[in-house]
């Protein structure tokens, strides 16, 4: 199953939208539109997994866009997120506004636009994947979803199920028991250690097993304390490589 998610911008400024598809460019299938009347013709016809829009552009504003496309059944369920002020958000989104996946407040850097992205696109490509999938064969590349991303929303669902990973020749497994990584193996590695191995993996592919579980237990951290430890040890070790 393919694991490219369809993303559809929207931004009446072209600098601005340019710079947003750059820095979402490893979250999915791209799509843009300049004013909310272009983002609503899309919307229907690509029927994106995400939306992420400008809240304030002439015509058809963002509020205006989300409002056309949940009054229809075939568009109705797109998350959506808005790139708006903290002043238009407190006055006129956060409390007007059911559904909305989530806010980015402007002005934002585009790496924290992109890290965010990536966290909402693996939660997103999760869902599809349990609802179209059911079990093994989904696969995916770690530079489209990163581990950390995938860990974190595994973990945020609950989830059981094995993460296997690869990379330059090298093989690893995760195993979570409702959202916490109880078993991971790495080569000769096992526990802990081999979930920070696998952590300093930016490239190469992984598949998810819901079906798939371990009734081992070698790691002794909590997966936000295995993921902490982790990327400690890698700073570390990038600092002593610089």
């Amino acid at each position: 199953m393919a694991s490219t998610l369809k993303i559809l911008v929207v931004d009446d400024n072209p600098t601005i939208l340019k710079l947003v598809c750059q820095s979402l460019e490893k979250c999915g299938e791209l799509f843009t539109a300049t004013d909310g009347a272009d983002a609503l013709m899309k919307a229907i016809d690509v029927k994106p997994d995400l939306i992420i829009s400008d809240y304030s552009m002439p015509v058809m504003d963002g509020r205006a866009l989300f409002d056309k496309l949940r009054s229809r059944k075939e568009t109705q369920d797109i998350p959506f997120v808005f790139l708006a002020s903290q002043k238009e958000i407190d006055d006129r989104l956060r409390t007007a506004v059911d559904g909305v996946e989530d806010y980015c407040i402007k002005p934002f850097f585009m790496r924290d636009l992109s890290q965010q992205a990536r966290r909402i696109t693996a939660r997103l490509l999760q869902q599809r994947m349990e609802k179209e999938g059911g079990g093994a064969g989904i696969k995916g590349r770690l530079t489209e979803i990163s581990l950390v991303d995938w860990v974190q929303t595994l973990d945020q669902g609950r989830k059981t199920c094995a993460l296997m990973l690869r990379s330059g020749g090298e093989e690893g497994t995760l195993y979570f028991r409702d959202g916490q990584v109880t078993h991971a193996i790495c080569g000769g590695l096992t526990g802990d250690p081999a979930v920070f191995k696998v952590l300093t993996w930016t490239d190469g592919d992984w598949e998810v097993d819901f079906q798939k579980i371990s009734r081992e237990r070698t790691t002794t951290m909590s997966t936000q304390g295995l993921m902490m430890e982790g990327l400690r040890l890698l700073d570390e070790a990038n600092r002593d490589a610089g």
